[in-house]
C-alpha cells in the first residue's frame, strides 16, 4: 500500500470502525503498524475505555475519504514546521469529537504538542537534517501510547507469576541436588528428612532396664532389602524413641500437593533397623524364661507383613534356604534355659528339657520333627487340649536345641506371595517343655506366625491360596481376643475359634501365664499400608496412649475389671467395631464359605476314616470265614448282605457331606470374584 496513507491514519485521528455485531460509531487511533498493515484504535464505551486491532483494508474499506490522497509534490515540498502545524490542526479538530473524558483528551493534545515543540528546538539548536529529524520522529511516535489500566494491571499478573515459576523451579533444582532426583518419591523423602532434623531421637540400647510385663507388645522396624533399594523406596518409619514409633504416611490433595500424615503408636519397646536379634530377645522372651521353672506357661508371637522378617528373628539368619539357627530367638531361649538349669537352686531338682516343633497349615497340624506326620487335636475328659502323637525329643544342651531347629524349619511349608518369593504359610510353634520327674513343669512356647494379608489380596488367587490366607486371618483374629482375655482377666477365652488358640489353650489360662507378641513391619512405602494395619492390630492387643511421653502408662487391659461374658462357645468372634465395619458383606460370605469348607473337609475325611476301619474289621471277618473248610454259607451270605446294606448307607451319607463341601466351595468362589470386582 501507498505509505502516503499512513500520513492521513496517523496517531489521534478518529475514524469509523465497525464492530462485530454490525455496529459502526467512531474510534481514536493509537498506534499504526506499518509491518503489519494495521492500526490499533480505542474508544469509550459504559464508563470504560475499550480497543480493538484493524486492518488497514478494513479502515479504507469504512473510511473511503481516507483513500483521496493529495498530490505527493505538493505535500513533500512543505517545510518541516509546516507540516507539523498542519497535524497539529487536525489533530485537535478531531479530537473534539472524540466520545472520552476532556480531561484525558486535553492532557494527551498538551503532552504532543509539548514533545513536538521540544524535538523541534532540538533540531533547530543542532542542526539536524529535517527528513532524519521526520524519520526519528515518526519511529519514536509508535511506542509512545496510552494503556488501560485492566491491560497493566494483566501484564503485572503474567510478571508476577512467571516470577514465581522461576522462584518454584529453582528451589525444586536445589532441592532436587540434595536429593537423587532418579528416585520417584524424592519430595517425601525430603519432607521425611526435614521432619527427622526436628527430633530429638533417643533410640532404645542394650543397658536401658528391662520392664516385666504380664503382656508385653513391642514392635521391630527392619531394615530395607535389596529389592527395596533397587527400587529406590524411601523410609516411612521412623522410632524416636524406646516406646514410640511414628509412621509417614504419604498423602496427595485434590490439587495434586503432596504431603505427610504422620501417626504416632506407643509400645512397650519399639526397636529399629539397628537393633540386632540379641537386643530384642533381651527385652522380650529373655524376661518370660524364668516362669517356666517357676511352673508357669509362657508365650513369644512374632507377627507381621510377609517378608517383615518374622522367621529371621524368631529362626535365625537366613542366606538362601540356609540357616544359622544360632542367631535366633528359638536358640537364644533354649540357651537360656540350660544356664537356669546348670544353677544351683535347680540342679537338684531333677529337672529333663524337652523339645518340640510342629506347625498349623490351613487348620492342620504336622510334626516337623517326625517327617510332617499329621496329628489330631483333641480334648481329653478333663477337657485338656491335647496333640495327639505329637513327638517330644528330649534335649541335653543348646546344640541340640539347634539342631532340632535346623531340622524342622527345612520341613517347613512356604510359599510365594506378593511379597516374598519364599514366604512362610504356616504357623510355626517351637515348644521348650521342663518336667519333673516326669510331670509337666513349665513350657515356654515360641511361635512364628504365618504372614497376616488382607482379603482383597488374595481374592483373586486360587482356591488353595484364598484359603491359606483365610485360615490365617481367622486363626489370627481368634489369637488377638484370647491375649485381650488373658488379659483382662476375663472368665472365658475363646480359644476353640482356630487350631493355634486350641494348641496354646494352657497359654492363656491360669495365673502364671504370661505373652510377650512382637510385631514386625517393613519400613518401605510401598508397604505403608500393611505396615498400619500391623501396628492397629498391636495396638488393639494392648493399647497405650502414644500422647503420654512420661513413664509407663498403666495398662488399661490390666486394671480392667472382669466383665460379665454372654458369649458362648458357638457365638463365633467377638469383634470390635472398627472390625465389624471393615467387614464387608462379600467378605462376610467369604469368610461364612471358608468356614463351611472346613468344616465339612474334616467331616467328610472323619467319615472315611470311620468307614475304613469298619470296613477293613468286617472284611477281615468275612474273609476269615471262607477259609475255614466247614464254614456256615447262609450265615457267610447274611453277613455279607449286612455289610453291604450298612456300607451303603455309609457311603450316601458321605455323599451327602460331599455335595454340601462342593455347594460351600461355589459359594465361596462367588464370594472371591465379588471382592475382586469391588477391589481398588
Amino acid at each position: 500500500m501507498d505509505s502516503r496513507l499512513y500520513r492521513h491514519v496517523c496517531p489521534g485521528r478518529v475514524i469509523n470502525i465497525q464492530r462485530s455485531n454490525g455496529l459502526i460509531h467512531k474510534a481514536t487511533v493509537k498506534t499504526v503498524n506499518v509491518e503489519r498493515s494495521s492500526v490499533s484504535v480505542e474508544w469509550f464505551e459504559g464508563g470504560a475505555v475499550k480497543g480493538k486491532e484493524i486492518e488497514i483494508d478494513d479502515v479504507i474499506t469504512i473510511n473511503p475519504e481516507l483513500s483521496e490522497l493529495p498530490a505527493a509534490d505538493a505535500k513533500e515540498n512543505l517545510p518541516l514546521q509546516e507540516n507539523v502545524t498542519v497535524q497539529k490542526q487536525k489533530r485537535r479538530t478531531t479530537l473534539s469529537k472524540i466520545p472520552a473524558p476532556r480531561e484525558a483528551v486535553c492532557g494527551r493534545s498538551r503532552m504532543s504538542v509539548i514533545t513536538e515543540s521540544q524535538c523541534s528546538l532540538q533540531e533547530n539548536e543542532m542542526g539536524v537534517d529535517p527528513c532524519t529529524s521526520t524519520q526519528t520522529r515518526n519511529n519514536s511516535s509508535v511506542p509512545v501510547r496510552r494503556r488501560s489500566n485492566i491491560v497493566k494491571e494483566m501484564e503485572k499478573m503474567k510478571n508476577k507469576r512467571e516470577e514465581k515459576r522461576a522462584q518454584i523451579s529453582e528451589i525444586r533444582t536445589k532441592r532436587a541436588q540434595e536429593f537423587d532426583s532418579s528416585c520417584p518419591n524424592w519430595e517425601f523423602a525430603r519432607m521425611i528428612k526435614e521432619f527427622r532434623a526436628t527430633l530429638d531421637c533417643q533410640p532404645i540400647s542394650i543397658t536401658d532396664p528391662i520392664e516385666e510385663h504380664r503382656i508385653c507388645v513391642c514392635v521391630r522396624k527392619r531394615p530395607l532389602n535389596k529389592q527395596e533399594l533397587l527400587k529406590k523406596e524411601c523410609d516411612v518409619i521412623t522410632v524416636p524413641s524406646k516406646c514410640v514409633l511414628l509412621v509417614h504416611e504419604p498423602k496427595q490433595k485434590v490439587d495434586l500437593t503432596k504431603y505427610l500424615e504422620t501417626q504416632a503408636f506407643r509400645f512397650d519397646f519399639s526397636f529399629d533397623e539397628s537393633s540386632s536379634n540379641e537386643m530384642v530377645y533381651r527385652f522380650t522372651a529373655r524376661p518370660l524364661v524364668e516362669t517356666i521353672f517357676e511352673g508357669g506357661k509362657a508365650t513369644c508371637f512374632a507377627y507381621g507383613q510377609t517378608g517383615s522378617g518374622k522367621t529371621h528373628t524368631m529362626g535365625g539368619d537366613f542366606s538362601g534356604r540356609a540357616q544359622n539357627a544360632s542367631k535366633g530367638i528359638y536358640a537364644f531361649a533354649s540357651q537360656d534355659v540350660f544356664l537356669l538349669l546348670n544353677q544351683p537352686r535347680y540342679r537338684s531338682q531333677g529337672l529333663e528339657v524337652y523339645v518340640t516343633f510342629f506347625e498349623i497349615y490351613n487348620g492342620k497340624v504336622f510334626d516337623l520333627l517326625n517327617k510332617k506326620a499329621k496329628l489330631r487335636v483333641l480334648e481329653d475328659g478333663k477337657q485338656q487340649v491335647q496333640v495327639v502323637g505329637l513327638q517330644e525329643r528330649q534335649v541335653g544342651c543348646a546344640e541340640d536345641v539347634i539342631r532340632m531347629i535346623e531340622m524342622g524349619s527345612a520341613c517347613r511349608t512356604s510359599g510365594q506371595t506378593f511379597a516374598n518369593a519364599s514366604s512362610s504359610r504356616s504357623h510355626a510353634c517351637f515348644q521348650i517343655i521342663l518336667r519333673r520327674r516326669g510331670k509337666l513343669l513349665g513350657k515356654f512356647s515360641l511361635v512364628d506366625l504365618a504372614g497376616n494379608e488382607r482379603g482383597a489380596d488374595t481374592s483373586s488367587a486360587d482356591r488353595q491360596t484364598r484359603m491359606e490366607g483365610a485360615e490365617i486371618n481367622k486363626s489370627l483374629l481368634a489369637l488377638k481376643e484370647c491375649i485381650r482375655a488373658l488379659g483382662q482377666n476375663k472368665s472365658h477365652t475363646p480359644f476353640r475359634e482356630s487350631k493355634l488358640t486350641q494348641v496354646l489353650r494352657d497359654s492363656f489360662i491360669g495365673t502364671n501365664s504370661r505373652t510377650c507378641m512382637i510385631a514386625m513391619i517393613s519400613p518401605g512405602m510401598s508397604s505403608c499400608e500393611y505396615t498400619l494395619n500391623t501396628l492397629r492390630y498391636a495396638d488393639r492387643v494392648k493399647e497405650l496412649s502414644p500422647h503420654n511421653g512420661g513413664g509407663e502408662t498403666q495398662n488399661q487391659m490390666e486394671t480392667e475389671n472382669e466383665e460379665t461374658e454372654t458369649s458362648g462357645e458357638g457365638s463365633g468372634y467377638n469383634l470390635s467395631k472398627d472390625e465389624e465395619e471393615d467387614i464387608s458383606p462379600h467378605m462376610f460370605n467369604f469368610r461364612e464359605a471358608m468356614t463351611q469348607i472346613s468344616e465339612r473337609e474334616e467331616k467328610v475325611v472323619e467319615q472315611l476314616r470311620e468307614l475304613r476301619q469298619r470296613m477293613t474289621t468286617e472284611l477281615d471277618y468275612l474273609l476269615g470265614i471262607t477259609e475255614q473248610p466247614d464254614y456256615d454259607l447262609e450265615t457267610f451270605v447274611s453277613r455279607a448282605k449286612h455289610f453291604v446294606e450298612e456300607n451303603s448307607r455309609n457311603f450316601l451319607s458321605v455323599r451327602e457331606t460331599l455335595d454340601a463341601l462342593g455347594a460351600a466351595m461355589q459359594l465361596e468362589e462367588q464370594a472371591s470374584k465379588q471382592m475382586s470386582r469391588q477391589r481398588p
